[in-house]
């Protein structure tokens, strides 16, 4: 249940930044980690986990890595809450469909592990469902590729740190690097007259507006507390199943709810997507340990 949660409301989330139109990306995402930092203080308050936080903060290496990892991980923010508010909600869900095939190859590149034969398989007809996609589109979907990327080097960040840092600790650390920065954003919007928060008059903007803007860190908070709750109880392999509800529910929403467009080449990219993940899925059941599945927490999700 805490699994499921927390990857329902990672696909909820597209409803939550539509409501927030018209504010752009930018200020979304600025708002997102300067109250995700206020909400992860108030948690740490809660569970006392100051000591946690100042051995953490101690630590120069882990400070920098949750750095890098707080700024590649605000890419992905900015990038998803752009396909959002720009009508792009299926380059989301393709985003976050690739990224395990791209975790798989980064894993190659930086730590040395090997492919199997079915990996090789899944990967190269990915790359091949982003080749039809972009032939269809008339360019490489860029925005696809960004949320892989980035989603797939913030986990390969955070797999520095492995279990030194839990969930609430780390993400309190990620925050307190890009609340400023999402403070300096939020003032020139200001300077350039582009915010919506705190604005009242003919735009219709007021309290709700400001309120739903303030639960995006939430948001970001809760889910990824829950999915900490749910990690430390379940198989990795299961926690691995659970990932694809969110992309899954993002392209329901896409095509269903705010009726994008699907022309037959973005249908055909996405099975193939859909089949290179079978296939990876059916190589990661049969090689799960026999025994006792390690119940090994992941990078924590967007």
């Amino acid at each position: 249940m805490f699994g499921a949660g927390a990857y329902l409301m990672w696909g909820l989330f597209p409803l939550l930044m539509a409501a927030l139109k018209p504010a752009g990306a930018v200020e979304i995402t600025a708002h997102r980690a300067v109250w995700s930092l206020v909400v992860c203080l108030i948690a740490v308050a809660i569970v006392r986990g100051w000591k946690r936080l100042r051995t953490v903060l101690t630590s120069r290496r882990t400070v920098l890595i949750l750095a890098a990892a707080a700024l590649v991980v605000s890419i992905n923010w900015l990038a998803y809450v752009y396909a959002v508010v720009t009508d792009h909600v299926n380059s989301a869900s393709l985003g976050y469909y690739i990224n395990p095939l791209f975790t798989v190859a980064l894993g190659v590149i930086f730590l040395g592990e090997r492919l199997t034969r079915a990996q090789i398989v899944a990967i190269s007809i990915a790359a091949g469902a982003v080749i039809v996609i972009g032939v269809g589109m008339g360019e490489v979907p860029w925005l696809s590729l960004i949320m892989a990327v980035s989603f797939g080097l913030y986990g390969l960040l955070k797999k520095q740190v492995g279990g030194k840092v839990d969930a609430l600790t780390g993400l309190t650390v990620e925050t307190m690097v890009l609340a400023p920065l999402g403070l300096i954003a939020i003032v020139f919007l200001e300077r350039a007259g582009q915010t919506t928060f705190g604005h009242r008059g003919a735009d219709g903007l007021g309290l709700s507006h400001d309120l739903l803007m303030m639960s995006t860190g939430l948001f970001t908070a809760g889910a990824l507390l829950l999915f900490a709750a749910g990690a430390r109880r379940l198989p990795l392999f299961v926690t691995g199943l659970l990932q694809y509800i969110a992309p899954t529910m993002m392209f329901i929403l896409a095509v269903w709810h705010f009726g994008e467009p699907m022309p037959v080449s973005r249908w055909i990219g996405f099975v193939l997507v859909w089949i290179a993940l079978v296939i990876l899925t059916v190589d990661g059941w049969r090689r799960r340990p026999r025994k006792a599945e390690a119940r090994v927490e992941p990078a924590e999700p967007v």
